[in-house]
């Protein structure tokens, strides 16, 4: 019987590429994503790729929402095996102090509330089953402390406390849950906000070890490994994609 993931943030960038790497598996996708035109196309490659796919319109912020994605994942497939804990938006760039509270209160709805809310509804439906895995989306600026991101930075750490603690209560009941940190990725997130802060790419780029920013595949095949049968004893991890960019820091 094929394996069911949901992914969050599916319609473009890391959530596509992991939809597609997952779909390779023979894995069906739950695509869930606030741009219905970004999930209708990634429902169409998955689909394309070998496995089915059903597209669910979310706005991870509101829990009705994130329990009505879970509800039809159920009613279509029966059950969730994996989940890709990925939505998630940057903000602006500002210094902490210039930016609005509107926008503090959107990036946590989103990046925070988002992800504990898709947990709380996943992780019932998967200790009911006798487990499964997840994987949480953090960042660079989850693992350490950097300007321009504060809101973005602190609801990725949150992301951090989040991973280590669902293990903590519920690895005995099957549940593997751990959390990615990538840096900065091409991603359509990461490329809008380098475009107003251009300053910012060159600097994050020479700060980067291996001098390029890392592709959404290269993390799709972490994310992979994370989720499946291959990773059974690798729980609570925050594991870090940045080509050394947190290395000394």
């Amino acid at each position: 019987m094929s394996k069911v993931a949901i992914i969050t943030g599916a319609g473009s960038g890391l959530g596509q590429a992991t939809a597609l790497r997952l779909a390779e598996e023979g894995v069906n996708i739950a695509v869930v994503d606030v741009n219905e035109e970004g999930g209708n196309e990634t429902v169409e490659m998955v689909k394309k790729a070998g496995a089915d796919a059903l597209f669910v319109k979310a706005d991870v912020s509101k829990p009705e929402e994130v329990k009505n994605y879970v509800d039809q994942t159920v009613e279509k497939f029966g059950t969730i095996d994996y989940f890709f804990n990925n939505a998630g938006i940057s903000g602006s760039g500002q210094f902490y102090l210039d930016t609005d509270i509107s926008e503090i209160e959107k990036i946590v709805g989103i990046n925070l509330l988002g992800a504990l809310y898709g947990v709380r509804y996943v992780a019932e439906v998967m200790v009911k089953n006798g487990g499964g895995a997840i994987v949480n989306t953090s960042s660079s600026a989850g693992v350490t402390g950097q300007d321009s991101v504060v809101t973005y930075s602190a609801t990725k750490h949150g992301i951090v406390g989040l991973t280590k603690s669902m293990v903590a209560e519920y690895a005995k009941d099957g549940l593997r849950v751990n959390a990615i940190a990538p840096g900065p990725t091409e991603t359509p997130m990461v490329k809008e906000f380098y475009e107003a802060n251009p300053e910012m790419k060159e600097n994050a780029t020479g700060g980067i070890p291996q001098k390029r920013l890392g592709t959404p595949e290269e993390v799709a095949e972490l994310v992979t490994f994370l989720l499946t049968s291959k990773a059974q004893y690798v729980n609570g991890e925050v594991i870090r994609i940045d080509g050394g960019f947190t290395n000394t820091k």
